[in-house]
């Protein structure tokens, strides 16, 4: 019996955070959907830089990503439903709360666990686990 997993982010600028989630995402089943938020979803931090079909194709090329997607302009729950997946991995530091998540699924019928990726720590001094780290970083460079 396969496992279905689900992740999903704003993804804006992919960085090595983002890799070590999904593939810690992918760990958790056998097939990996992302759903990537679009721009009209992103309300608890600042507006995604780049276009939401170049952040689903740059995420949908990675080796853990067996299908990137789109998420739902108004209700972030329809690909959910249209996948219907065995596990839900949140990133370590989403700001999604687990338990909302479970209710809301559960008034929708939809049978899953919620599970939260685990941290990665930089590998160096030097590297940036943040896309908002990465525009600070440039607009102290070259702003």
């Amino acid at each position: 019996m396969s496992r279905t997993v689900i992740a999903q982010g704003t993804f804006d600028i992919l960085h090595p955070g983002h890799v070590h989630y999904l593939e810690d995402a992918a760990a958790m089943g056998d097939r990996l959907y992302v759903i990537v938020a679009r721009k009209a979803n992103v309300d608890h931090k600042a507006a995604p830089i780049c276009p939401a079909t170049q952040r689903r194709d740059v995420v949908g090329a990675l080796e853990a990503v067996d299908e990137a997607r789109l998420g739902h302009e108004e209700d972030i729950f329809v690909p959910i439903e249209e996948i219907d997946p065995d596990v839900i991995a949140l990133g370590h530091d989403q700001h999604h709360d687990a338990d909302a998540i479970r209710e809301a699924l559960s008034a929708r019928g939809i049978d899953c666990e919620v599970r939260r990726a685990s941290a990665r720590e930089p590998a160096s001094e030097d590297e940036l686990l943040s896309t908002r780290l990465i525009v600070d970083r440039i607009l102290e460079r070259r702003g």
